[in-house]
């Protein structure tokens, strides 16, 4: 069976939110289904229920899974899968007109603790948008406990008891699991995760889901994954450092789990997998990604996200008319 050598974009998946706006039109010119407020759109995914399809290249038509199974070794290098075999990140854009509720995820170890099927999530978040007043609510602050937790959970008075951040477009937080988060209105961002789609949500704002009805609960879940005594992580700012003629780079996020990192390019550049897959999400400008050992080629423009195998080795991003603007996202082999 011949590598896996090719950069891959994938079939965008959108997911219909309450809370969800229009707003990855403006912001990132994504083509969205008509009249429908879409909250997320998962870019690279492999789960059973959703599951990202190559749109286009050699390998169009074919899912994430059928790629893990066919070259897991080429594809991720020496990143390990999930425990049941599957790829280790989940990749989406975010877009919440109205806020999201008030939620948190479990680590790994109280995912194995709460059982049924509860998985560990750590996500971190790249700000690309807020209208005036954005915010994000992310960690309990000093001096919460349970009893306290327990007693607002259910309540607006959750969000007192919360460390609140303004949303600065082009930087970035990191959220482990056990962090209680909310996301407010008019904030739109990408984030990276764990592959896990384990929330529990703590407080939904009093208002009703798509069907008409409040939204589940999750108090006994959530306090059970909620992390007490941590201290909440600030946002990131770049920190910019020139690591070739025409291009630089700021790390953004680091965790147990993966890497987010800021480039800019103004000119031909060469990267390396370092043997093990890499994300670029393009948020700014539009050009052309190559692979030396294969000669293949992959367009691409604003709101694309791609995937370089690990087997791809030296890749070269090279921008059209305007500098580049990616977000890299890898695993924390």
């Amino acid at each position: 069976m011949s590598a896996l050598l090719e950069p891959l974009r994938f079939e965008r998946i959108f997911l219909e939110k309450v809370w969800g706006g229009r707003n990855l039109e403006r912001c990132l010119g994504l083509d969205l289904p008509p009249e429908v407020p879409v909250g997320e759109t998962w870019e690279i995914v492999d789960r059973a229920d959703h599951v990202s399809r190559v749109a286009v290249g050699p390998h169009a038509g074919r899912t994430l899974d059928e790629l893990m199974r066919a070259h897991r070794a080429d594809l991720l290098g020496k990143a390990p899968a999930t425990a049941d075999g599957r790829f280790p990140l989940l990749v989406k854009y975010l877009d919440a007109k109205q806020p999201l509720s008030v939620q948190v995820h479990p680590d790994d170890r109280n995912a194995a603790r709460i059982g049924r099927g509860a998985e560990g999530k750590t996500e971190a978040w790249y700000f690309l948008d807020a209208e005036p007043g954005g915010s994000v609510w992310c960690g309990l602050a000093p001096g919460v406990d349970r009893q306290k937790l327990a007693s607002a959970v259910g309540t607006g008075v959750l969000l007192e008891l919360l460390t609140h951040h303004p949303v600065v477009p082009g930087t970035s937080l990191t959220v482990p699991g056990g962090t209680v988060h909310a996301i407010g209105a008019g904030v739109t961002l990408l984030e990276v995760q764990q592959n896990s789609d384990t929330t529990y949500r703590l407080y939904d704002w009093d208002r009703p889901g798509l069907d008409g009805t409040p939204r589940a609960m999750h108090l006994e879940e959530g306090l059970a994954a909620a992390q007490f005594g941590a201290m909440p992580l600030p946002p990131v700012e770049p920190d910019w450092h020139w690591f070739s003629e025409g291009a630089r780079r700021a790390p953004m996020s680091r965790s147990a789990h993966f890497g987010m990192n800021r480039f800019e390019i103004e000119a031909p550049t060469r990267l390396s997998t370092g043997d093990q897959f890499q994300i670029y999400a393009v948020v700014e400008g539009k050009g052309r990604l190559s692979v030396k050992s294969s000669g293949a080629e992959l367009d691409f423009v604003r709101g694309d996200v791609l995937l370089v195998p690990a087997a791809a080795g030296y890749h070269v991003f090279e921008p059209a008319a305007e500098p580049l603007g990616l977000v890299q996202l890898l695993h924390r082999a």
